[in-house]
């Protein structure tokens, strides 16, 4: 049965799909360039059909994508699932992960049926990734990725309610780059007043400073045999090619770029003084409710992926400790092992110690937070894989037999379908009360999600005493280029 639902731009026609009002491919955002920051989408006269995914925007391999699926650049687009268009439900907020080089809102494992079924609005949408997103170009705004994600934010904002939705009960959640992008919009000055709480799962924890960023922007373009200041104008499909060449090539960068080279991290969000003034850890106003936390083999997914579990050497886990960690000693004494070395101070470097460091600067700033951590194990590969990082995504969306979920779950089973039930339960608890079921951390508990959940202090004991005191830095040209890290900070 069509819906016409009216927003700011004009109307939108969806469908109910197994009792859920479903809208897709709803333009949020216009850009009047490409380089440029989003502005109000382009109205349209009479009925819009939301049936099919607005076009990913431009992205690499990591995609799936080898060409774009339809021309034109309308990729500034949401689709909204809902319960019931005449209610007032929480809305959840969905920004994807992908390194900040890849994701769209169109894979299957982010449909919304299931978490709409179970009594919120949920807002899934595209932003603007790689040299697009995240370049640094001097004359363009920086953090052009985060400035459409407050471009949604605040679509979202006007529009919810008429899709049944209740504006002042928002709370934005997402994984990887996307809880780094949660992480980041905490201490986005335009983004005040856009959310209510926020959940973010596994933090990416990588900032740039810009002479980072621009250094990494300008290799991108040599690559393309232009400068970067004419990187706008060269074909969008042709800007992930370059980013891709230059990350097959990190070691030779990693004089300069350091920690970003050796973690193969291309790019990630400039703290530019403007859109990101501070890091997250040194920006948080405590006035957003926060639920915070990580899978305990973060690493293992990523180790895997490059063909090389079980065959990190001792002189590997020992660089990577050297390379990565604040008391590479202390990690080198506790974990003998190469594999659990390499595993553990990777994990802790990039998504569990940001993750961590977000709930106890939540805290000091007044903020109220609840901690987790996912332990159960994926029950493929001979539990190979663990907790492994993107585990959580499926659990949480409860769309476990599509995408690329259902490689790493198989046929689901009764224990997986009830790690899913546990999961939803609670994030739909916290997006509608802001209580997921378990004491804030502020009482140090930390809820473990397994097979027997339970509720403790935080589980990984080594990693946070080894930390304690620190916050991720931003990462830097090497040496430094003269950009002040924030006081305290871990360079």
């Amino acid at each position: 049965m069509p819906l016409d639902v009216r927003v700011t731009s004009g109307v939108v026609r969806g469908r109910e799909e197994d009792g859920v009002a479903v809208f897709r491919g709803i333009p949020y955002a216009w850009l009047a360039a490409r380089f440029g920051p989003p502005g109000p989408a382009v109205p349209w006269d009479g009925v819009r059909e939301a049936d099919r995914f607005g076009p990913p925007p431009a992205q690499g391999a990591g995609s799936g994508l080898d060409a774009p699926e339809e021309p034109g650049e309308e990729w500034l687009t949401l689709n909204v699932w809902s319960p019931d268009l005449g209610g007032t439900w929480p809305v959840m907020v969905w920004i994807h992960g992908g390194a900040y080089l890849f994701g769209r809102s169109d894979l299957p494992e982010y449909d919304g049926g299931l978490l709409a079924r179970g009594g919120v609005v949920l807002v899934t949408f595209n932003y603007r990734v790689g040299l697009e997103g995240f370049g640094q170009v001097e004359g363009t705004p920086a953090n052009r990725g985060l400035l459409d994600q407050v471009a949604a934010l605040e679509w979202v904002r006007a529009n919810v309610g008429a899709f049944g939705g209740d504006p002042a009960r928002v709370t934005v959640f997402g994984q990887s780059a996307g809880g780094g992008s949660v992480a980041a919009l905490m201490a986005v000055p335009r983004a005040r007043g856009l959310f209510a709480r926020a959940i973010a799962q596994s933090v990416q924890g990588s900032f740039f400073t810009p002479a980072l960023a621009a250094d990494v922007t300008r290799a991108c373009a040599t690559e393309l045999g232009v400068q970067p200041a004419d990187l706008p104008s060269v074909d969008p499909w042709l800007l992930p090619l370059a980013a891709d060449a230059v990350l097959g090539r990190m070691d030779q960068h990693a004089d300069r770029w350091g920690r970003a080279a050796h973690g193969r991290i291309l790019l990630a969000p400039v703290v530019d003084g403007d859109v990101l003034p501070t890091t997250p850890w040194a920006g948080l106003s405590g006035e957003v409710e926060l639920m915070v936390g990580h899978t305990r083999d973060e690493q293992r997914l990523l180790t895997a992926l490059a063909g090389e579990l079980g065959q990190i050497a001792e002189a590997r886990a020992v660089e990577t400790a050297e390379i990565f960690a604040p008391d590479p000693g202390r990690y080198r004494t506790a974990l003998p092992d190469p594999e659990e070395l390499y595993e553990v101070v990777r994990s802790d470097w990039l998504f569990r110690m940001p993750s961590l460091t977000l709930a106890e600067s939540q805290l000091d700033a007044g903020g109220a937070a609840h901690l987790y951590e996912l332990t159960w194990e994926v029950p493929g590969m001979g539990g190979m894989l663990g907790a492994c990082h993107g585990l959580d995504v499926p659990l949480v969306f409860g769309n476990l037999t599509a995408g690329q979920p259902a490689m790493l779950l198989g046929e689901p089973t009764e224990e997986a379908l009830a790690m899913s039930e546990q999961m939803r339960t609670a994030w739909i608890s916290f997006a509608t009360t802001g209580d997921p079921g378990w004491p804030g951390y502020d009482t140090g508990a930390t809820r473990v999600f397994d097979v027997r959940p339970a509720v403790t202090a935080y589980p990984e004991v080594l990693s946070r005493e080894i930390w304690r005191g620190l916050t991720p830095g931003v990462l830097d040209l090497t040496p430094p280029s003269g950009e002040v890290a924030a006081v305290g900070e871990q360079p």
